[in-house]
């Protein structure tokens, strides 16, 4: 059944993921909610408590009859509205990555001749073995190995395995969820990942596994976006983007787990944009590094993105010796990216962009500014280019530039004031009585702005806490949770604007996919006809606990303390 807390605390437990989660009065575990999927836990409570129990058949009967109960419980992926259009396998991040093993891994010396393990694959009717060295992992080699590197270049099979391995594979945790394991397999284009528990081999899943071999499932998508050798077919790959957005909406994904895989398939086109552009080109002549800005950078994109990217460059540029290359090539990608549909920035964010392609010690020169002289504009800046991510090319420049960054910014208290403020210029359209606001004039009159009034708000505010406490996360809701930990929020406050902007995006993503479907432009703006009673009163909620966090980091910094 599902339990509702009336009184008393009740604490669930983990074992496996050595996890313990306490839940007071009004918040609801057991049937439907993500812990019943996600292993194997328990409940405790250590005095008296009075529990609330709806069995399951009528969660099932509840949830068919109002929908909009599928943002706060997920029974059965059956219940959602137009689930019979959702591809399988979508709805992975309740589920381990232990409940796909189907079997202990094939393993064998890095000696063996390649004709026996491609035998031995064949009589177990596998399409990978592990090559095990000294008791560790160092290679996997995949059927796929065997038709490139073996049969196709006429190698002799008498040579051993390791010379055709793809040497440390990555791998995952049995402990993982199987969502990590598709975004994985996305962003990287691979098929098998090994998976450990501790240092011990435990098996191998692959894309088969996920149940994802569909047209618009984001592995495949990935594969076909690789495989691509013009941008005409790059952008025919891209266009199934919108249909994936339709298929995760209708098998009730997350928003945070939707933002990532959609943001892979982003990647998957900046790389194979790169990658064309260097096999035109040529090499490039010095390292660099492309780097995503703004919602990709944080995989938080939908269907419906801007690009916002920039270059970071090794400081060995010479720009009479470079300046040309890197010009064509920021200029091949930024353009190929608007033809895949996602526009050029109107603001000119773009690595093709002179400003914004620049060597490593021009771009620590621009934080340096931006921190010390945090001018409305510098401001503006900060929140674009404070959320990046590397993407291609020499991450290690980026990794440099982030803990330069991240120095410069942690404890500095006229810089976060600063920030702070301009947080605070983006509010939730609450009026008077906490009634929801409406945009009054213009193209979208009647409607509410779910990315400017919504979700940017809840970035912001997470943005200032990670650059506070110095943390590294760029995704916002892993920027909470770490912010949680370092004290910057309370646990609390963290959990409610978690669930406030999952709540928030999720219904963004419904109202895109529906538009997508209709043959429409997606867009931000959703009329409030378009939701139920119980979501209009739940969107209340969520927009009066920005607000009062809003109100809170406000006095905060006014008192001086920050």
């Amino acid at each position: 059944g599902l339990y509702l807390i009336i009184r008393g605390e009740v604490q669930l437990i983990n074992a496996d993921r050595r996890t313990e989660v306490a839940l007071r009065p009004g918040e609801l575990f057991g049937y439907g909610t993500p812990a019943s999927a996600a292993g194997a836990w328990s409940a405790r409570v250590s005095e008296d408590a009075l529990l609330a129990r709806v069995a399951s058949t009528d969660v099932d009967a509840l949830c068919a009859a109002q929908p909009s109960l599928q943002c706060f419980i997920a029974p059965e992926p059956t219940v959602v509205a137009d689930a019979h259009q959702a591809q399988p396998g979508l709805n992975l991040l309740p589920t381990s990555v232990r409940a796909l093993i189907k079997r202990s891994p094939i393993t064998l010396p890095p000696d063996t001749s390649i004709r026996d393990a491609a035998k031995l694959m064949s009589e177990q009717r596998v399409s990978s073995v592990l090559i095990v060295s000294q008791g560790r992992l160092s290679g996997v080699v995949t059927d796929r190995d065997l038709r490139n590197r073996v049969i196709a270049q006429g190698t002799d099979t008498s040579r051993p395995l390791s010379d055709i391995a793809t040497p440390q594979p990555l791998t995952m945790d049995v402990r993982d969820p199987a969502f990590e394991a598709l975004l994985l397999m996305t962003r990287h284009n691979i098929h098998h990942v090994p998976i450990t528990d501790g240092d011990a081999l435990v098996g191998v899943i692959t894309a088969t596994d996920l149940n994802v071999h569909h047209s618009t499932s984001p592995v495949f998508l990935a594969g076909e976006i690789y495989k691509q050798q013009t941008l005409e077919g790059l952008a025919a790959a891209a266009a199934r983007v919108g249909l994936l957005q339709q298929n995760l909406a209708a098998s009730g994904a997350s928003a945070y787990s939707s933002g990532r895989m959609i943001t892979a398939i982003t990647d998957a086109i900046t790389c194979r944009l790169l990658q064309l552009a260097e096999a035109k080109l040529g090499p490039p002549p010095i390292d660099y590094v492309w780097v995503a800005a703004g919602s990709q950078a944080r995989s938080e994109q939908t269907a419906r993105s801007d690009q916002d990217n920039c270059m970071v460059i090794d400081d060995a540029f010479d720009r009479a010796r470079h300046g040309e290359y890197f010009n064509a090539l920021s200029g091949f990608v930024c353009d190929g990216l608007a033809a895949c549909g996602y526009l050029h920035c109107p603001g000119e964010m773009m690595a093709m962009t002179d400003l914004w392609r620049q060597p490593k010690s021009r771009w620590l020169h621009y934080f340096r500014k931006w921190t010390d002289q945090p001018e409305p504009r510098a401001l503006m800046l900060t929140c674009v280019f404070f959320d990046l991510r590397a993407i291609y090319g020499k991450a290690s420049l980026l990794d440099e530039l982030r803990r330069e960054m991240l120095s410069m910014t942690q404890g500095k208290r006229m810089f976060l004031a600063h920030m702070v403020g301009n947080a605070l210029t983006h509010t939730p359209p609450l009026g008077l009585f906490r009634a929801i606001s409406t945009i009054r004039s213009g193209e979208h009159r009647g409607t509410i702005d779910f990315k400017h009034s919504g979700i940017v708000p809840v970035v912001d505010l997470a943005r200032v806490y990670a650059l506070a406490g110095g943390h590294e996360a760029i995704n916002t809701f892993d920027r909470l949770d770490v912010a949680a930990t370092g004290g910057e929020i309370s646990g609390q406050s963290a959990r409610d604007l978690r669930e406030t902007l999952e709540f928030i995006a999720r219904i963004r993503i419904r109202h895109q996919a529906c538009q997508i479907a209709a043959g429409q432009k997606a867009d931000n703006f959703v009329k409030p006809d378009e939701l139920s009673n119980f979501e209009r009163s739940q969107l209340k909620d969520a927009f009066g606990v920005v607000q009062t966090l809003q109100s809170v980091l406000g006095q905060r910094y006014q008192a001086g303390r920050f």
